[in-house]
């Protein structure tokens, strides 16, 4: 590979099961790798030469000694594997530091370990950089599922949550709501903050100073804290988002003291509110060591002189750079990322309304997008409720590593998740029967094409064991397509309800929209899941198991500035565009800072948020004039609840803006293309409607543009396998997606 004064251009969604990366070589080639997100890859053992000497059989498209100096061990052994010091691609040979052992056997799977962060990793496979060398000189762009899993798997730093004095226990109480209303066994969810300091002082609802910030007393409290390991802090204040005062006198005093972070829920959520505030504050405190650690380990191990620039993708599809990101806005970056490809592949193939349908490793993730993102300024993750702006995007636990069981006298899928290690039941890691594992048995993925060796056996036996259990329990034999098929369901019915709450819960109709699929495990279901939901077309973009990696290539450095308002929309109107200028240049100088120039920024969005007075839920309108804004709020109200409440007043909440580096030319849609029919080369067995029968299989690398065929058959790709279901067809577009059309036999 050339490697010229232009940095490559690398793009990398670290997901829960895998790493995705799409870089752009300095000579402009594309390239495109897939790795675990456990940092490893794998191979098979085809035989022991010598004492020391392993032949192996891989597809990482490596050079030589590019894993000399890793450490190697068989799939499943839990030791830290033996140093590698040598390694031939071109003759597929692995030499060790020392003799071979007995646990190292033929056909055996194997696996590699760098030590490194999966993004690091990534850029060396596509760069072909060794272990141990730099890299050449690099502009990277990140997505990560790091502060999710942190949030969920509770492996945060806890904080000491230091708040208004009277307001203690305000986060135990919270809003009193029941999750559960009928739940006999009422389990409260742990807090995230060790411990809780009161403070004397206050604020008035104006901002002014009723009760002065008083230290007294809290120096022994503190070192108390401290000796206990408790390094980080939040702070949140009453009425901190008028006057910031009094948090960042807190927040000086206890850098001084010894603490290493605070989170200031002012600066965080300049809004009314203190519990989400709060919340906000110890969420971000809670993540932000995790963040830091991260990003500071890929700054290290890409070498500060080979990072020529690093960005990383925010829950609002927005790039920022490291040391202006905050962990609150951290949660939701892979799926924003993959919102971010998918539009732009919709409109790459001329559709301005789409579904975003991201079946990943772990969960499945769903967001809708009408010309433009829709975003949510509050939402949850986990136990997390935040103040924080974010795509809106429906997350549900069925991905391809959702575990199938039978448990209370009935099937179920996921929440469990078997991740990417060990990973489902065919990995062979001593996984269980997951999603992907149905799959494969049903025929529905082509495994030849998988960058990872595949057991089938293994999961053949996991089902096996299954239809045991479910004879044992019930005293009924079950047929193993029904199982099989019975999981699919299970897992389908699920993914569509979560379509149905971004579309027909907010007043839209799923059947108008285009249903991109992506993700590794999209394609599998695609075509069920549009069937139940009605959807027409299914877009399944070319790189559909690296959409996320694709979305951070076409995502915009951007900043949100907000304003809290809390005034009548008639009084507001004569200073509305005074605020909003005011706002803008507070974003455009934020860029600025980013080193971008004045001619390169421009205002995306103007978003007021309007409810009736009284209410607590908001509406966002956009903003072109502010004669029209009431017309708008009450055409969108109308929309959502069928009715307007006449003779209310018409409050603004809150106004906002959406401020970025202007975006690259689109392409206007797809061109009409010349036609052919696709020649299957291979075929696969498949089990339909329980008869097993040959389906053709269509490779990407044998198809042109126009080629098309009808269902069912099966396209894959080195990446994902996506199964054409009987009633449907494709055609391979010009923009170099798949189109998918029920009842149709060509484009």
């Amino acid at each position: 590979m050339t490697r010229g004064t232009k940095p490559w251009r690398i793009c990398v969604d670290t997901g829960g099961t895998f790493t995705d990366c799409i870089a752009t070589s300095p000579a402009g080639e594309p390239l495109r790798v897939k790795v675990l997100s456990s940092s490893s890859l794998r191979g098979t053992i085809s035989g022991i030469v010598s004492p020391r000497r392993l032949s192996v059989s891989q597809r990482w498209n490596a050079p030589n000694d590019f894993v000399k100096g890793c450490r190697i061990r068989p799939l499943g052994f839990d030791g830290a594997g033996i140093l590698i010091n040598g390694f031939k691609s071109d003759e597929g040979i692995i030499e060790l530091s020392e003799d071979i052992p007995d646990m190292f056997t033929e056909g055996g799977v194997f696996e590699v370990q760098s030590g490194e962060e999966a993004p690091v990793l990534a850029a060396r496979l596509v760069t072909g950089t060794a272990y141990g060398t730099p890299l050449p000189p690099v502009e990277m762009r990140l997505a990560t599922t790091r502060g999710t899993n942190a949030l969920l798997e509770g492996k945060g730093f806890a904080p000491a949550l230091f708040i208004t004095k009277g307001f203690k226990d305000l986060l135990e109480i919270g809003t009193q709501a029941r999750p559960e209303l009928f739940a006999l066994n009422i389990e409260k969810p742990n807090q995230l903050y060790a411990d809780v300091v009161e403070v004397e002082e206050r604020l008035d609802a104006r901002g002014d100073v009723l009760t002065t910030l008083s230290l007294d007393g809290l120096a022994e409290r503190c070192d108390e804290l401290l000796r206990r390991g408790v390094t980080v802090a939040a702070v949140a204040f009453m009425h901190s988002y008028l006057n910031p005062l009094h948090e960042h006198s807190m927040r000086d005093w206890l850098l001084q003291r010894g603490f290493e972070r605070v989170s200031c829920s002012g600066d965080l959520s300049p809004v009314i509110r203190l519990l989400p505030r709060a919340q906000t504050a110890v969420t971000d405190a809670y993540l932000g060591p995790v963040i830091e650690q991260y990003l500071g380990n890929v700054r290290q191990q890409a070498g500060q002189e080979s990072l020529r620039r690093l960005h990383v993708m925010t829950s609002a599809g927005g790039l920022q750079s490291p040391d202006r990101y905050h962990a609150k806005d951290s949660l939701l970056s892979g799926p924003a990322g993959g919102v971010v490809g998918s539009s732009t592949t919709a409109r790459e193939s001329g559709f301005e309304r789409a579904i975003a349908f991201d079946m990943g490793g772990t969960s499945t993730d769903v967001s809708r997008f009408d010309g433009d993102y829709v975003y949510v300024f509050e939402h949850r993750v986990g136990n997390a409720q935040l103040l924080a702006p974010a795509l809106a995007i429906e997350t549900v636990a069925a991905g391809g590593g959702s575990i199938c069981g039978y448990r209370n006298g009935q099937l179920f899928v996921g929440p469990e998740s078997a991740g990417a290690d060990p990973g489902p039941a065919c990995y062979g890691a001593g996984g269980p029967l997951t999603v992907t594992d149905v799959n494969l048995l049903l025929g529905r993925v082509y495994d030849q094409e998988f960058e990872i060796p595949i057991d089938r056996s293994v999961a053949e036996s996991c089902v096996d064991d299954l239809l045991k259990e479910v004879q044992h329990r019930t005293g009924m034999p079950m047929e193993r397509h029904r199982l099989l098929e019975g999981f699919l369901q299970l897992a389908n019915e699920r993914m569509a309800d979560a379509i149905n709450r971004i579309s027909v819960s907010e007043g839209c109709d799923p059947t108008e929209y285009a249903l991109v699929s992506f993700g590794g495990a999209g394609g599998q279901h695609a075509c069920a899941i549009a069937t139940l939901l009605g959807i027409r077309t299914i877009i399944v973009p070319g790189a559909a198991s690296l959409l996320s990696a694709y979305g951070l290539m076409n995502a915009l450095i951007e900043r949100f500035a907000e304003r809290q308002i809390l005034k009548p929309l008639s009084d507001i109107k004569p200073e509305l565009f005074d605020i909003m200028h005011s706002l803008e240049k507070e974003a455009r100088d934020a860029l600025q800072q980013e080193g971008l120039i004045a001619s390169e920024i421009h205002v995306r969005r103007r978003i007021a948020n309007l409810r009736l007075l009284g209410q607590d839920s908001v509406l966002s309108i956009e903003i072109e004039d502010a004669a029209s804004l009431e017309t708008c709020f009450r055409h969108r109200f109308m929309e959502l609840f069928g009715y307007f409440p006449e003779g209310k007043t018409v409050e603004i909440e809150s106004l906002r803006v959406v401020v970025s580096e202007k975006a690259q030319p689109m392409p206007c849609g797809d061109k009409a293309v010349e036609t052919e029919e696709a020649r299957a080369t291979r075929s696969h067995r498949a089990i339909i409607a329980g008869t097993e029968r040959e389906l053709p299989v269509h490779l990407r690398a044998d198809l042109r543009i126009g080629a098309h065929a009808q269902g069912p058959c099966l396209y894959a790709d080195r990446h994902t396998s996506v199964f054409v279901e009987s009633g449907w067809s494709f055609q391979l577009n010009n923009a170099g997606s798949l189109i998918l059309k029920a009842g149709h036999s060509d484009s």
